[in-house]
């Protein structure tokens, strides 16, 4: 029995010191938390790095973050780094807009670190440059509406489809049967609508040409020399690179570059990823 205690010993002495002195730490805490950033050697971060990574069907993580940049004072620039294949129209367009009015107030440098295509690109038109990786792939501005026909399989397994409808198109994209010739026309104007939405942004983000949009959309992929050819990126770059011409687009003598909590990364990212996960499968009409 005494060995026991001997051997918890120093565990009970280091409960009960907390115990009678955990006001005193208390305070000492609230005190270095209200006064080391102005008092101590630490200096504010004056530079941000943005993250869109995976398939895009929230936009939320992200435009928060980037509204977070947009108000800090301290903040004189973001690095957005994207690495996506796009993803659905409107968090696309969600996160552009984010971007835009946070380039309407501090420089924003796009950097594509592999991938910067469909909607992920839709995302960073409004930067005030896109540099790219030149082993990157970039374009794909397309749209595409797909689904799958299990008719043939819920015959198999003796599932037939059972429907209530009112209006002529309610039913359009099911997978119980094959669509008509009028569903398909009426997936067609969605698709050549939101094709022409995104053909028209891009044209007046990237100062292009909407008329000769064959030769930088209709879901053309690039190289990142390719894409800088026809005016879809404005240099080729790695990371270093894009990292200074922020700094001196933003005019920072000694830049300080924001870390974000290793605790909040993991947990943007495993939300970010299961809604992408869930997402591909309930979405069918995605930038590509």
């Amino acid at each position: 029995m005494n060995t026991v205690k001997a051997f918890f010993s120093p565990f009970f002495a280091v409960m009960k010191f907390i115990q009678e002195h955990f006001k005193a730490m208390l305070f000492l805490l609230l005190l270095f938390l209200i006064f080391s950033p102005e008092g101590g050697e630490l200096k504010p971060a004056n530079l941000a790095e943005i993250k869109l990574e995976g398939i895009i069907m929230d936009a939320s993580l992200v435009v928060e973050q980037l509204e977070e940049a947009r108000e800090d004072k301290h903040i004189k620039g973001v690095l957005f780094v994207i690495n996506s294949p796009g993803g659905a129209v409107p968090p696309s367009i969600e996160i552009m807009e984010a971007v835009k009015r946070l380039g309407q107030q501090k420089p924003v440098i796009a950097y594509a670190a592999g991938t910067i295509a469909s909607g992920s690109y839709y995302a960073s038109i409004y930067a005030n440059e896109i540099y790219a990786n030149p082993g990157s792939m970039v374009g794909s501005i397309g749209v595409i509406m797909q689904g799958a026909n299990f008719a043939e399989l819920a015959k198999k397994v003796g599932i037939s489809a059972q429907v209530v409808k009112a209006g002529k198109f309610k039913e359009v994209g099911t997978g119980a049967r094959e669509w008509t010739p009028y569903e398909k026309e009426e997936l067609e104007k969605v698709v050549n609508d939101t094709y022409s939405l995104f053909v028209g942004d891009v044209a007046k983000a990237r100062r292009l040409d909407p008329l000769k949009h064959t030769e930088f959309a209709d879901a053309h992929i690039f190289t990142a020399s390719q894409a800088k050819e026809v005016g879809l990126i404005d240099k080729l770059g790695v990371a270093y690179d894009a990292k200074n011409a922020l700094v001196e687009l933003s005019g920072v003598k000694e830049p300080v570059w924001q870390e974000e909590d290793k605790m909040d990364s993991f947990m943007r990212r495993l939300s970010g990823e299961s809604v992408s996960f869930l997402g591909a499968y309930f979405s069918n009409l995605t930038l590509k």
